[in-house]
């Protein structure tokens, strides 16, 4: 990277499959078990299911072998592999404020960083500053690098020719019946999961400390200073206790070497044994609060590199159990140390990072400000069709998402309070209204900005910033909602610009006019029916409060708002396939339509049509307002690419899901459900996005389960077996583990029963070694 580059802020059939029939094999015992011999029968890890399944796969004896294992003959890739040319932190700066030039930037390492240096200095100063001892403040910058784009594209077009390639190779095994090397095809496009698309070259991200040291010699009685570091990386929280010794050591020594020291510090962090997830893993660890989800993982990275640095073929048992001892004790994080003056300093590293999520900010604290106030003294808002979708009453939270969504000006003010408050605040609510799915806030987002700026925060369409000047609250031209932290308030700037009726609003008019909302957003008259709450959002933030007064964590509630996020796009792609006959935003409709596994439907699943015209009457104006935005267009492009890398796409696994837990189903066609994803979901992958669509805060495996008990025996075998996949399954053992006793009973009981009829015997040997589709390190069963 050039350091001169200038900156700019801101299926039907029941087929056996002999890899699910094997699993059955390894779990049975050499004879027949008889209905009054259960328990003398059974393996010893089966009693142990059967007599308590609480802690059957969740206890941590069971988390990893107790032998070690030798790695898969296609080794794990680490996310920052130590031999990778990329730096953790880029650049390290130093700004102090001089009475007579103002903010001034003394010294920039490893170079300069070109632009204005000036413009720079002042948002490492921010305002009230020398008020405070301490204030942290997060800014963009958006860096100008034309070669390492060409680079970039370069790499893309490599990448797609090779998926291409890969398809074709994929397609020619399945049509050969290889079993095996579609697994390998499928577990090779793990290199290829990075993301295509963008708006540009990645954000550099700049975390800044700034310190206030009383001192009577100084012209104004103390000296202020502030450090930044800039990285690539959106975790960049994890450099705060570094930044606070660095200046600290600045302060008492003012000499360059200090940037020096810190630099390397933080660039010689390692980071190697952090495995590579791809996107189907990653959803399914951000989704679930379990500390050994893909521990697997690491184990594998350790054995790898044990054998690089000793060359042998296989570890010993000692330094096996010696270096145990780097598992994380919670794999959503990576702990690691970087040692700075001699001092060793713990680090967490993010193991997943869901989009939108910049720094260390959170959820609940953002929600609880702007709920207590609504919730003790209600005030209500201008009606505007976009943003109150519920009426002048709507949650201020839910105003605050309509807004984000709809690409409206939103400013965050927080007068008299640190800048980093009001920098959190931003942060969090583009990862609130993201849900881990859409993408394109933070790009436009200013975390923390002032006056001076003004200019160019106007020319961003669409933006949001944190404030701490109250002068901004007097200018409602320059933004379209307000958001003050001090009071909990947030108001709609009456110079807002209206929202104009669109075509798909009259079209919904036309065709459902008892349940489409007026020219002016007023409710539909469906809305008595639903209690005023057609949207349902007041039920949502009533579930989203209780979550926070029992104390779920920032874990549930992200995903609280993950789940609400999927659900308006699946609305969204409904309402315009209802108003305009397709939708961008499903792609793959006629395959899963074509019902080439004895099942069909695809997106949002309603118990009727008149639920169904209510909820999308009740969506139009946020669907309508929300379709031109770049968040829009941007998900139209990752939707593409995450079909592409899809391992099942003639059936969508969510909507079979949803029809199980919404609907009334006949035995017949719950039966084509449970068959058909007995034939569909197989590999390491499938079974990947399988639990994708089944998340533990959604029920997790019980609406599968209860296929145990379906009247056709075909069905209870083909649901067993498929729940036998997932048991041996990397993160699907973690959902078997919680699955409740009563399923885990009838499991093993359909298991005896199988082998009561000899099937048993006619299965192959072994699930995991067959063909190396379940468990992604290559092992056999583990039982419990």
């Amino acid at each position: 990277m050039s350091s001169t580059s200038p900156l700019r802020i801101n299926g039907l059939g029941h087929a056996r499959h002999s890899s699910a029939g094997s699993a059955f094999s390894r779990a049975s015992s050499a004879s027949n078990v008889s209905g009054g011999q259960v328990s003398r029968n059974l393996p010893k890890s089966i009693k142990r299911d059967t007599a308590s399944s609480i802690h059957s796969l969740t206890s941590p004896q069971f988390q990893l072998r107790t032998e070690y294992s030798k790695p898969k003959a296609r080794p794990l890739r680490s996310q920052y592999p130590a031999d990778s040319p990329e730096r953790h932190v880029e650049y390290i700066l130093l700004a102090s404020f001089d009475i007579d030039k103002g903010p001034t930037m003394e010294h920039q390492y490893p170079g300069a960083i070109s632009g204005d240096e000036h413009m720079l200095a002042e948002l490492m100063l921010p305002d009230g500053a020398h008020l405070r001892s301490e204030d942290w403040t997060i800014f963009f910058l958006h860096k100008d690098t034309t070669e390492e784009e060409e680079l970039k594209e370069e790499r893309r077009l490599e990448r797609i020719q090779r998926r291409e390639d890969r398809e074709k190779m994929r397609e020619a095994a399945r049509q050969s019946g290889n079993a095996h090397a579609v697994a390998e095809i499928e577990e090779d496009t793990e290199d290829e999961d990075e993301d295509d698309g963008g708006e540009g070259p990645p954000l550099i991200y700049v975390l800044n400390l700034v310190n206030t040291k009383q001192d009577t010699t100084a012209k104004r009685g103390a000296i202020v200073k502030a450090m930044a570091v800039c990285t690539r990386h959106p975790f960049l929280h994890i450099y705060k206790p570094l930044l606070l010794l660095a200046l600290e050591e600045y302060f008492k020594t003012p000499h360059p070497t200090t940037l020096e020291k810190l630099y390397d510090a933080v660039n010689a962090m390692d980071l190697s044994i952090m495995p590579y997830l791809n996107l189907l893993e990653r959803q399914i660890l951000l989704a679930s609060d379990g500390k050994d989800l893909f521990i697997e993982k690491f184990d594998q990275m350790i054995q790898q590199k044990m054998l690089e640095g000793s060359g042998n073929t296989s570890p010993t048992r000692e330094a096996y159990e010696l270096t145990r001892n780097q598992l994380p004790r919670d794999s959503h994080e990576y702990e690691t140390r970087v040692i700075y003056n001699g001092i060793p300093i713990p680090i967490k590293v993010p193991t997943a990072i869901s989009p939108e999520t910049v720094g260390d900010f959170s959820i609940i604290k953002l929600i609880q400000a702007f709920s207590a106030p609504h919730a003790s003294s209600p005030q209500p808002f201008a009606l505007h069709p976009h943003l109150t979708t519920s009426g002048a009453f709507t949650h201020p939270i839910i105003v605050l998402l309509n807004a984000v969504l709809t690409q409206k000006r939103i400013i965050f003010l927080g007068h008299n309070r640190p800048s980093g408050e009001v920098a959190e605040a931003v942060l969090a609510a583009c990862a609130l209204v993201s849900g881990s799915i859409l993408r394109g806030f933070t790009r436009h987002a200013f975390p923390y900005t002032d006056l001076s700026k003004i200019e160019d925060l106007l020319n961003v369409p669409g933006f949001i910033a944190g404030v701490t000047n109250p002068a901004f609250a007097n200018h409602p031209e320059w933004w379209d909602l307000l958001c003050d932290l001090p009071t909990g308030r947030m108001k709609i700037s009456n110079k807002i610009e209206p929202a104009a009726p669109t075509e798909g609003l009259r079209f919904f008019q036309q065709q459902h006019s008892m349940f489409a909302p007026s020219n002016t957003g007023a409710l539909p008259p469906s809305a008595s029916v639903t209690g005023q709450d057609p949207v349902g959002d007041a039920a949502f933030m009533e579930g989203v409060s209780r979550a926070i007064a029992s104390r779920q964590g920032e874990i549930v509630l992200r995903a609280k708002w993950r789940d609400y996020i999927t659900k308006f796009v699946r609305l969204a792609a409904a309402f315009e396939e209802a108003v305009y006959g397709a939708s961008a935003l499903y792609i793959g409709a006629a395959e899963a339509d074509s019902g080439s596994d004895g099942v069909s439907g695809h997106g949002y699943v309603w118990v009727d049509d008149v639920a169904r015209a209510r909820e999308l009457g009740a969506h139009v104006w946020r669907v309508e307002g929300w379709r031109n935005t770049r968040s829009y267009y941007a998900l139209i492009q990752d939707l593409g690419v995450i079909f592409s890398r899809r391992p099942i796409r003639n059936m969508d696994v969510a909507h079979q899901i949803d029809k199980l837990r919404t609907l009334k189903l006949s035995k017949e066609e719950s039966g084509k459900i449970y068959l058909a994803l007995h034939s569909a979901v197989n590999s390491y992958d499938e079974i990947c996005q399988l639990l994708v669509s089944t998340p533990e805060n959604r029920g997790g495996l019980f609406h599968l389960s209860i296929g145990l008990f379906h009247p056709d025996g075909a069905v209870r075998d083909a649901t067993a077996e498929l729940l036998c996949r997932v048991k041996e399954h990397d993160a699907g053992r973690h959902f078997w583990g919680s699955l409740g006793r009563f399923a885990k009973v009838a499991f093993w009981r359909i298991w005896r029963e199988v082998e009561a009829r000899g099937e048993a015997s006619d299965m192959v040997t072994s699930l995991g070694a067959s063909d190396g589709r379940v468990g992604s390190n290559g092992g056999g069963l583990r039982m419990s």
